[in-house]
């Protein structure tokens, strides 16, 4: 029952979702959720957001960036059906806010639910056991302080739990094969650089961050393996000009890394570089990888040397017109090599702002063939907190 339960899950679940090839080496994690863009301000520049400005949903994607947030508080939610090329009851919730309680330092917190619909559970002869719920959720806490008037940092703390099978854990492989909820904890660090330049016509900004998170332990759904969490790396860059008193432009990019080894690596005993059957790390020895040797093998595993290193760095890049900061149009593009993932697509947003409410919507439109993450559309809520608070008062 565990393997096709997984089979499915893997169908399903993964955020690489591609036709199986001998020639492919996609790095695998459990959690994959946390890798899901959750927001549509970012959802509409590419999925990226280490640089851009600082918004309510900066936990995700650099929580350095709540130290430069000009309002004392704020809270958004987000919704994502997900995968709706292949199916219609998978989808993505997110919360976030923050409080910043003087001019440098702020709190903020989020909590991620990911659910995978509802999944028949069989035997390997395709009996019908019982029907499971998956789903897997993540929250976390972060402080963040400016360092000097133009530079801030923050430190996270995340917990996620994650049930594949919602308490069936059931198993044909005795008690090491039991399934059962997965647990762990992780860290965040992260830094956000912004600098105001003048130029000729106004005040232009920019802007750097450095976002590595989900440093911690693995995940284990039975007692004889262990799986590794999405720990990522992931550095942006941002320029926002203005063109007059109302109309800004803001062209921003990110290139992001899994700190994760993959399961075909030049560290297989025995391997190879011309012999291809060589290159399979075996599963009890990938499963007993440390996090940390796991980051540092990340760096020089791949059985094809630099070249393939360089494919496993995703990139998106956005761009970003306001008017007056209140009304949004972005458009942006996401790339994965089509040997790590093959994620590539286009995607559109709006958003529109008021001193209290916000509303941004985005769209995906994949550019490579059977890409099912064709059409997905999020939607973005938030309130600031502090305009909600002045409101009353008056």
């Amino acid at each position: 029952m565990k393997k096709v339960f997984f089979s499915m899950l893997a169908l399903t679940m993964s955020t690489m979702l591609v036709m199986a090839q001998e020639t492919m080496n996609p790095i695998i994690t459990a959690m994959p959720s946390l890798s899901i863009a959750p927001d549509a301000h970012a959802g509409g520049l590419g999925d990226i957001g280490a640089a851009t400005n600082p918004d309510l949903n900066s936990q995700h994607w650099n929580p350095a960036k709540y130290a430069f947030m000009e309002s004392h508080g704020g809270i958004t939610a987000n919704y994502t059906p997900w995968l709706t090329k292949l199916v219609n009851d998978i989808n993505l919730a997110y919360i976030a806010g923050y409080y910043k309680w003087d001019d440098i330092q702020s709190v903020s917190a989020s909590f991620t639910y990911f659910s995978l619909g509802n999944v028949a559970l069989t035997n390997i002869d395709g009996t019908f056991l019982q029907e499971a719920k998956p789903n897997e959720w993540a929250i976390d806490v972060a402080y963040s302080r400016k360092l000097i008037e133009t530079l801030s940092m923050s430190v996270a703390l995340r917990f996620m739990y994650s049930d594949l099978n919602n308490g069936a854990n059931s198993s044909t492989m005795g008690s090491a094969g039991i399934m059962k909820p997965g647990m762990t904890a992780a860290a965040d660090i992260a830094l956000y650089y912004k600098q105001p330049i003048d130029i000729s016509l106004g005040r232009s900004y920019f802007a750097l961050g450095l976002d590595i998170s989900n440093l911690g332990g693995k995940i284990s759904y039975e007692e004889s393996s262990q799986s590794f969490i999405p720990t990522n790396v992931r550095l942006g860059a941002s320029y926002e000009l203005p063109f007059d008193n109302y109309n800004r432009l803001m062209i921003s990019a990110d290139i992001n890394k899994l700190l994760v080894p993959t399961r075909k690596s030049r560290y297989t005993e025995g391997f190879d570089a011309n012999d291809e059957n060589t290159w399979a790390m075996p599963a009890k020895t990938y499963s007993d990888l440390t996090p940390i040797r796991g980051i540092w093998y990340s760096f020089a595993d791949a059985p094809r040397g630099f070249k393939e290193e360089l494919q496993e760095i995703q990139y998106g890049i956005g761009l970003e017109y306001s008017y007056d900061r209140k009304f949004f149009g972005r458009v942006g593009y996401s790339h994965e090599n089509r040997w790590k993932g093959n994620r590539r697509y286009v995607t559109v947003g709006a958003g529109f702002h008021l001193s209290i409410f916000s509303l941004d919507v985005a769209y995906v439109i994949a550019t490579a063939a059977t890409n099912p993450l064709d059409q997905t559309l999020r939607f973005t809520l938030g309130f600031d907190l502090a305009g909600i608070k002045d409101l009353v008062k008056r």
